[in-house]
C-alpha cells in the first residue's frame, strides 16, 4: 500500500469537489481488499444536510464497483489540517471496514495522522445487536 498513491487520488478528488457554500474541499481515497483504490469527494448541497462527504462518495464509488472491505481510506481537506472523519462516516467506515482498517488523516504539509477506526469510534455501534 503506498500513501503517496492515495494521496494522488485523494487530491484528485478533492480538485473535483463541489463546495459553492462552505469553500472546504475534501477528498478521500480508499484501497478495499482487492488493491484497487475508489475515490470520492464532497458535494455541497442548499439544503445543507443533503449534501455528501467525501467519504461517503468513496465507500459509494467502492461498492459500484465490487469493492467489500475497506482497508485503507486517507481523507484531505482544505484547511490545512487534518480532517477528521464526521461521526457518520466514522459509522460507514466501522460498516464497511474491519480491525485492520487504516484512516489516514493528511494535512495540507503532507503529514499524516493514521489511526484505526477503534481510535475514532471506540465502544461503536456496529449493527451486531440487530436482528436481520
Amino acid at each position: 500500500m503506498s500513501l503517496k498513491k492515495l494521496h494522488q487520488a485523494a487530491k484528485k478528488a478533492q480538485d473535483k469537489s463541489y463546495a459553492p457554500y462552505s469553500q472546504f474541499h475534501v477528498g478521500a481515497a480508499i484501497i478495499d481488499e482487492q488493491g484497487i483504490i475508489h475515490i470520492g469527494c464532497n458535494i455541497e448541497n442548499a439544503a445543507y444536510p443533503i449534501g455528501c462527504c467525501a467519504e461517503q462518495s468513496a465507500v459509494s464509488q467502492m461498492i459500484v464497483n465490487g469493492g467489500q472491505t475497506i482497508k485503507h481510506i486517507l481523507i484531505i481537506g482544505s484547511s490545512g489540517e487534518a480532517c477528521p472523519p464526521c461521526g457518520a462516516c466514522r459509522q460507514i467506515i466501522l460498516e464497511h471496514g474491519d480491525k485492520e482498517t487504516q484512516i489516514h488523516l493528511e494535512t495540507s504539509a503532507g503529514q499524516f495522522n493514521t489511526q484505526s477506526i477503534d481510535d475514532l469510534l471506540p465502544n461503536a455501534f456496529d449493527g451486531s445487536k440487530l436482528d436481520k
